[in-house]
């Protein structure tokens, strides 16, 4: 079975007008580009004929709408990932939507989504709040998602902490995203979220923001005592096992974000064992036509018994949590 683990939705709720064929783009405080908000995000029916003609049986669900939102957004966005459930059995698997600095309130929520709607993940950003993922504050975040036996899916920010740099040519969106993915994996890593939580599993995505091309300098730098950093609080840090210890034991990273570019896959497959890639499209954002999905899945079967297991052998690492539960 072929599930593409990066699909987005937006409920046609959340429009004033039915968009047509307008593009609108969001721009964030800074003036850089956050989002383009077009028809395909509602048009779930055109989703399935997308999926039929690419050969994909299921899509897991998340909702740039409610990703770290407030709780009565996240309530809405997970009922309707449930509606979608409902309203094409089998095809699309829903994903959590809770702010993970929510307290209380967003933990039930979580629950709910857990033991209520049956779905096997949750969706948070890179980035939140101004905060980043190795922030103490999310402790209890990791804690409770432990608790339930969720994977988190590790989207990038829409909106980045410190945009400054990325201020012309929608590099914001292009790059900075992507260097936000590779941090948010270092720090995961560095500051020791796994070894207090060792049965998270993080699906990240983006290829982890093409970490892969950075491996080579990253390892480098995980040796404090070559750079003289042993014992700085803060540069000094380094987890219990090896840095590609976790990347093999607690990441999956989807094979979105890239445009379908096979070329992005092959470089990642140099440093992260296939067993690890997930299949994943970024429709209808970064992919918006049908014959782009279905001439990415045909590049990869190309690869051979590679591209076969990161399309259909690698999803039940993330999807047998929920048969488990």
């Amino acid at each position: 079975m072929i599930v593409d683990f990066q699909h987005h939705f937006t409920p046609r709720e959340l429009f004033k007008e039915d968009l047509g064929d307008k593009l609108i783009v969001t721009f964030d405080e800074s003036g850089a580009p956050s989002y383009t908000s077009h028809k395909l995000l509602y048009d779930l029916d055109e989703h399935i004929r997308m999926m039929d003609l690419a050969g994909i049986d299921a899509a897991f669900l998340t909702s740039a709408a409610g990703m770290c939102a407030n709780l009565d957004r996240s309530k809405f966005i997970n009922d309707k990932a449930k509606q979608a459930e409902r309203d094409y059995p089998g095809r699309f698997i829903g994903a959590a939507h809770v702010h993970p600095l929510g307290g209380p309130d967003a933990f039930k929520e979580l629950a709910r989504c857990t033991y209520e709607h049956g779905f096997p993940g949750v969706v948070i950003t890179s980035e939140v709040d101004g905060l980043f993922l190795d922030a103490p504050e999310f402790e209890s975040f990791w804690t409770e998602v432990e608790k339930l036996g969720l994977f988190i899916f590790v989207h990038p920010a829409l909106k980045l902490n410190f945009p400054q740099q990325f201020d012309a040519y929608d590099t914001a969106r292009s790059v900075g995203r992507e260097f936000s993915l590779i941090m948010a994996t270092i720090r995961l890593i560095n500051s020791g979220v796994f070894d207090r939580h060792p049965s998270l599993l993080v699906h990240m995505a983006h290829l982890g923001g093409g970490i892969a091309s950075m491996l080579g300098r990253i390892r480098s730098y995980q040796d404090k005592d070559f750079w003289g950093l042993r014992g700085n609080a803060k540069h000094g840090r380094t987890s219990l096992n090896d840095f590609d210890y976790y990347l093999r034991t607690k990441f999956m990273f989807d094979t979105a974000g890239f445009c379908g570019a096979i070329g992005s896959i092959k470089t990642a497959l140099v440093e992260i064992s296939a067993e690890r890639l997930i299949f994943a499209t970024d429709y209808p954002q970064e992919i918006r036509g049908r014959e782009v999905v279905r001439d990415f899945v045909n590049d990869m079967r190309k690869l051979g018994s590679v591209g076969d297991r990161i399309l259909s052998g690698n999803g039940d690492v993330l999807l047998r949590r929920r048969a488990t539960r």
